[in-house]
């Protein structure tokens, strides 16, 4: 049965780390009553202190109308909805739809799914493109899966979160959609920090050719929101270098199966396994600027001065 939307539904959030916090705050700004769970309990006082319920484990969230689920990866997405006291494993009553944001495998992805169908709720894969700053700005993006209908019925209430909300089509797809995304997220990081690294080199301040960039026709949003922390070197974690590494594996072995030869992207996947590799764990993927700078026998300064990142456009 197709999920039918309901004016103002009861909902449930499962997950409060940078991305979720964000998002469930929007939902909560927007008026909807929302009950939240995550793993670490502190994490939700925020939330709480805004008006959300506090629920001791996913499966008491089976009775709310919408669930979504914004948490690390697929082990943990599989364990809160399928998994013992998840918000699928009871016999009572489910949520009439399930959501979730989270960037997972296709063969997770599928699991849940699964599930979903057995307990009659509908499940739609809606991994999403930006970070907090950008959830704030109401800038995400969402790409989604599944049911055309039930994606109709759920638009209104995913347009809370951002600026676009794509269908992509049935099953999983979002989930390659997303990785396809990610994959070309860190060769646009690696291209411009060369580029970037061959500017400054010459003489041309970071600020300046970054300005020229954003206002030129290759310039874009993300151009604009990471020029800040090129400039400044402030690599405050928004999406972590172990992180990238693990969707370029996702999307070139997506690409063995599919027999569609990635040579950019693999050798772009080496230099981040480089990055990790000389000790990059915990910034932000921009640090992939400072590696390039070293093999390019250029110590980095932070600059000053304002930068705009575009978000209050």
């Amino acid at each position: 049965m197709a999920y039918r939307a309901l004016e103002k539904p009861a909902i449930g959030w499962i997950g409060a780390g940078r991305m979720g916090l964000q998002m469930a705050s929007r939902l909560l700004d927007a008026g909807h009553d929302v009950a939240v769970w995550n793993r670490t309990r502190a994490k939700l006082a925020p939330l709480a202190d805004r008006g959300a319920v506090v629920a001791d484990a996913p499966a008491d969230l089976a009775s709310r109308d919408v669930v979504f689920t914004m948490v690390a990866g697929s082990d943990d997405l599989l364990q809160v909805t399928a998994g013992e006291g998840g918000v699928l494993a009871g016999t009572g009553r489910a949520p009439g739809l399930l959501v979730d944001f989270t960037t997972v495998s296709v063969q997770a992805s599928a699991a849940v799914r699964a599930a979903a169908e057995k307990r009659g709720t509908e499940f739609l894969a809606a991994p999403v493109s930006g970070n907090p700053k950008v959830v704030r700005a109401g800038k995400l993006s969402l790409a989604v899966s599944g049911s055309q209908q039930t994606f109709d019925a759920a638009k209104p209430l995913l347009e809370v979160f951002g600026r676009r909300v794509t269908y992509v089509g049935q099953d999983e797809v979002a989930r390659l959609a997303k990785i396809c995304h990610n994959v070309l997220l860190g060769v646009t990081m690696q291209s411009l920090a060369e580029v970037t690294v061959l500017a400054e080199k010459g003489g041309i301040s970071r600020a300046a050719f970054l300005e020229f960039i954003n206002h030129s026709v290759m310039g874009s949003m993300f151009s604009r929101y990471k020029s800040p922390a090129l400039v400044h070197l402030d690599f405050t974690p928004t999406f972590t270098v172990p992180l990238l590494l693990k969707d370029f594996d996702l999307g070139l072995a997506a690409a063995r199966d599919l027999e569609a030869p990635m040579p950019v992207a693999a050798t772009t996947a080496a230099l981040v396994a480089s990055a990790l590799g000389a000790g990059y764990r915990t910034q932000d993927f921009a640090a992939l600027l400072v590696e390039q700078a070293r093999r390019a026998g250029l110590r980095l300064e932070a600059e000053d001065g304002d930068v705009d990142d575009g978000l209050e456009d």
